[in-house]
């Protein structure tokens, strides 16, 4: 995460369908704020290739990606072999290879990492560059302007999260574990900063269901709380335990001040992560 220069803009996901692998129970119980607007003029069309920035559910089971959809709006096949972004507010990411073959009116979804977060620099115009081949074996490498507002949330949401860190570190401590359950202490202690911090909601992952006694409220200049915290397995559906890619990933809302709503990740270290794999066999898999 990195550091914010304007706190309180949550990224909500409403540009796409819910993830089966990040439960909306908290991720959109805060109303989402549109990023501050750049004047920047973006590159020019490119004749026969529009582009538009996606959030598909893949992308929030990997992580760390979104999409870029190319049409072939022209009269003319083509194949794009690699794709890249080029976002101010992003750090610039060697192309990604992919293999796909546009015929007039075809659309294709590539997949596209993005780079670190710069939070001093506001997210201007978009472009995806991709390198085209055409039928004649000619070669180009085309920056085109990428539709959408994807890259403007996902800086928003990185910068809004990585503010939450630099005042208050979250962590689960105390873990015993039970027959049916794992019970601890959600804890936040105070990393700089007086304004008063609060976690007001967690929410379940795929796997696991969370209960915490909340509000967790630390108020201006105390330095840290905690209370109780238990998980129980959610489910054992056999296609659920073997497919789920974020297992693990319990969401947040927590606030500063009296700035919004962010939703952040709990961490959850490797002792967190071990003892939950644990809870899930001897819940699941008790034989």
């Amino acid at each position: 995460m990195r550091r914010a220069t304007a706190l309180g803009v949550l990224l909500a996901l409403a540009a796409c369908s819910p993830s089966p692998d990040a439960p909306d129970d908290v991720r959109t119980s805060a109303p989402a704020s549109t990023p501050p607007a750049t004047s920047a003029a973006g590159p020019p069309a490119v004749p026969g290739i529009a582009a538009e920035a996606v959030r598909l559910r893949t992308d929030e089971a990997v992580g760390g990606q979104f999409h870029v959809r190319v049409t072939d709006t022209g009269d003319a096949p083509f194949t794009v072999s690699e794709v890249a972004l080029a976002v101010p507010g992003f750090a610039t990411l060697t192309p990604a290879p992919v293999t796909a073959a546009f015929v007039p009116g075809r659309v294709i979804d590539l997949p596209v990492p993005y780079g670190a977060v710069d939070c001093a620099v506001v997210p201007g115009p978009a472009a995806a560059r991709l390198t085209v081949s055409r039928p004649d074996g000619t070669v180009e490498a085309l920056t085109v302007p990428l539709a959408g507002d994807v890259p403007a949330r996902v800086h928003a949401e990185e910068c809004a999260a990585e503010a939450v860190a630099s005042v208050a570190a979250l962590q689960v401590t105390d873990l015993q574990a039970r027959d049916d359950e794992l019970r601890g202490r959600l804890g936040v202690r105070r990393l700089a900063g007086e304004e008063p911090v609060a976690v007001r909601r967690i929410g379940r992952s795929v796997l696991i269901d969370v209960r915490a006694d909340l509000p967790l409220e630390i108020a201006a200049r105390e330095g840290a709380a905690d209370v109780p915290v238990t998980f129980r397995p959610a489910t054992c559906e056999p296609h659920v335990l073997s497919e789920t890619k974020k297992p693990y990933v319990f969401l947040l809302e927590v606030t500063l001040g009296e700035e919004p709503p962010v939703v952040v990740d709990l961490p959850v270290d490797d002792h967190l992560r071990g003892q939950l794999a644990d809870l899930v066999r001897r819940v699941c898999d008790p034989a």
